[in-house]
């Protein structure tokens, strides 16, 4: 397969790590055994978007690379390039399949943002109970259509897995502390000179006070000092709030990230 966009090159940092990325020509396999209910762990990545008869074919590679429920029970297709029509949309909808858009920024320098906070500390996690923090924090700040003990046993799952890219030198994951109190947090993991950010959280009781674009910052700053980080990326909800909030730290839009996604029971 040619080289993936910036958004799908990133998102495989991941997988590479600690799963499984297959190069068949036409498309990419992606698993993560140790964690199947992680949708961007377990995919198919195509080098164009589908066509108007591409549904059943994707559907027998999906079930050939990645097996029938209940070792993983969504189906998601990811591609580099631009929108699928209609027609070719069509039956992928009909199945209970939702067509996500996200934004990819990147930037090769991050600044300070307009009001960057001076009350908190800004540093990766180092602790087992710091770590354990962040995984409260990060299942506090679930999508509500997530329920909580399954949403926990992902993220301890995805949680456990930064912490081992952190310690063979691959990323951190950042906090920002008021006092002893973990009140944002976010990842940044990197392959050479190219990083992404993950999982960017406020607490709800402590926004607008500048805390995220100042983490983003941060963390930047210790990746370039660091470990020679040059470019960064980070993915946004398109209709999502905090994309100015990177954008007032020095990223730009990239490209739109497409893909669809039938979650379980859909």
């Amino acid at each position: 397969m040619a080289r993936p966009s910036l958004g799908n090159e990133t998102d495989l940092f991941f997988p590479r790590f600690e799963g499984q990325v297959v190069d068949r020509g036409p498309y990419l396999v992606v698993r993560t055994p140790a964690n199947p209910t992680f949708y961007w762990g377990n995919y198919l990545i195509f080098d164009a978007p589908p066509g108007e008869r591409d549904f059943p074919r994707w559907m027998d590679l999906f079930v050939e690379e990645l097996g029938r429920p209940p070792q993983v029970r969504h189906v998601l297709f990811g591609w580099s390039g631009g929108e699928p029509s209609a027609a070719a949309l069509a039956p992928f909808t009909r199945e209970g399949f939702e067509l996500s858009e996200d934004l990819v920024l990147a930037t090769s320098a991050v600044h300070a943002p307009p009001h960057p906070n001076t009350e908190a500390t800004f540093r990766p996690l180092e602790t087992d109970a710091e770590w354990a923090e962040a995984l409260e924090h990060q299942v506090l700040m679930r999508e509500p259509h997530f329920d909580e003990a399954p949403y926990r046993d992902f993220k301890a799952r995805q949680l456990a897995r930064y912490r081992r890219m952190a310690d063979a030198g691959r990323g951190a994951w950042f906090g920002a502390f008021l006092g002893e109190r973990l009140v944002a947090d976010l990842g940044l993991f990197h392959e050479g000179p190219l990083a992404r950010y993950q999982s960017v959280e406020t607490h709800p009781d402590f926004r607008r006070r500048g805390l995220c674009g100042t983490l983003v910052w941060r963390a930047a700053e210790y990746a370039r000092e660091h470990w020679g980080v040059k470019q960064w990326v980070i993915v946004a909800v398109s209709d999502g709030p905090a994309t100015s909030i990177y954008t007032s730290v020095g990223f730009e839009f990239v490209e739109r990230k497409l893909a669809l996604l039938r979650p379980p029971g859909a």
